[in-house]
């Protein structure tokens, strides 16, 4: 799915739909708070007020809302704290900075990104330009991949 505009992004973090089980991502940024589906890339709630966008100062969480009301998310963002790098299934991902400022996702399966030649057990799957990384990371689900920026959020599902 195509990038979402979030101007102004400080943070993403993950949490399952109280139904279906699937990942949802709460996104916090100087506008408020959205919640927005990985699979469809829909957002499902919005609260425009930026004064619960920011994450508590010691636990890093912001509260949940629409599906994650009442649900004390884990963000990483702008404050700090950070997403899983690696799937149990064996993926993982790197944020690399080869012509700074300019930062790269290297996605690897098994491999070494470092050793083994590109697009065989890794490939580069996301260059950020203009706008800074603030978290990227798999849902602890492994299902999805987020790499959120101070401007866009990307998000790549399967099931």
């Amino acid at each position: 799915m195509p990038p979402l505009a979030v101007g102004g992004l400080t943070g993403v973090g993950f949490g399952p739909h109280p139904d279906s089980g699937e990942d949802l991502i709460l996104v916090t940024s100087h506008q408020g708070r959205g919640v927005v589906n990985c699979v469809t890339g829909q957002r499902i709630a919005r609260d425009p007020d930026p004064e619960p966008a920011w994450p508590d100062d010691y636990t890093l969480t912001c509260e949940g809302i629409g599906p994650l009301a009442g649900t004390a998310i884990q963000i990483s963002g702008l404050l700090g704290g950070g997403l899983h790098t690696t799937t149990t299934n064996g993926w993982s991902i790197d944020i690399v900075t080869p012509d700074w400022p300019n930062e790269s996702i290297l996605l690897s399966k098994q491999g070494d990104p470092y050793r083994d030649e590109a697009g065989s057990t890794w490939w580069h799957i996301h260059r950020e330009e203009g706008c800074e990384i603030r978290a990227a990371g798999f849902s602890p689900t492994g299902h999805t991949l987020a790499i959120a920026s101070s401007c866009t959020l990307t998000l790549f599902a399967h099931s």
